[in-house]
């Protein structure tokens, strides 16, 4: 054998990693479609139930910092974002962050929640319709994380859906129909898209038309709010009411 000499260089894109529940198949995809160019993003897989309930959902606490510490260890992440709403509401932002950072060197966490709460703050949305997937005690709980940040859900819909299998296959059609039928109601200043795993992302900037309203997702939200912290400007895919700024 021939030792051969080379060389190296610094990686100089910003560095997002992501924890993806082991149920999704969406969120990557929407990445991949939404987040501007030049970045490194890595992801890793969380176990998590086929059935979404608040028992499943707290159950991916133990699992979370084995799950981080599965990503690129060799540097420190600008953002390492965990990838599920309703997980979160019923773990907490902050010690979803522990568990994350035990796992994994990262200079900011985040999660949807934490960044539906800060596009909520940019946008000036204080009353929000929430279309959810799930069952009411899942949901709930989200409202209710909603409330203790001083952003109202008057207005609330869900498919009453537990099995991750069918939320993925939920048409555009029936998300369009049932946010139409939310915004319809009045008296909010914003619609949110709940869960990253309802592909959503095809049908925000047509709800936005029709509706006048900014129309949030949990996989729009987060990315976004992964590119705020990450200091990354750039277009996000769909061009809605949400863009990094770099702030």
């Amino acid at each position: 054998m021939t030792a051969l000499p080379y060389q190296t260089q610094p990686l100089t894109e910003p560095r997002l990693g992501l924890v993806v529940l082991s149920a999704d198949e969406t969120i990557e995809r929407d990445f991949a479609r939404m987040l501007p160019e030049g970045l490194s993003l890595n992801v890793t897989r969380v176990p998590s139930g086929l059935d979404v309930t608040t028992d499943t959902l707290a159950a991916m606490e133990h699992h979370l910092t084995s799950a981080a510490s599965l990503l690129p260890q060799a540097d420190p992440f600008d953002v390492v974002a965990y990838g599920c709403t309703s997980g979160t509401a019923v773990i907490g932002a902050r010690k979803v962050a522990a568990m994350i950072r035990k796992g994994v060197a990262a200079r900011s966490v985040t999660n949807p929640v934490s960044a539906l709460v800060a596009a909520c703050e940019t946008l000036a949305v204080k009353r929000l319709g929430i279309l959810s997937p799930y069952l009411p005690e899942v949901s709930d709980r989200l409202r209710a994380v909603l409330c203790e940040h001083g952003i109202e859900t008057p207005v609330f819909g869900s498919f009453n859906e537990s099995d991750e299998a069918t939320v993925v296959r939920i048409t555009p059609g029936s998300i369009t129909s049932a946010a139409g039928a939310l915004a319809r109601q009045g008296g909010i200043d914003g619609l949110f898209l709940s869960c990253t795993n309802l592909r959503t992302l095809e049908v925000i900037e047509e709800i936005e038309s029709t509706t006048g309203l900014p129309v949030l997702s949990s996989n729009l939200v987060l990315g976004w709010h992964m590119c705020q912290l990450a200091k990354v400007t750039g277009p996000v895919w769909p061009r809605t009411t949400l863009t990094p700024t770099g702030a």
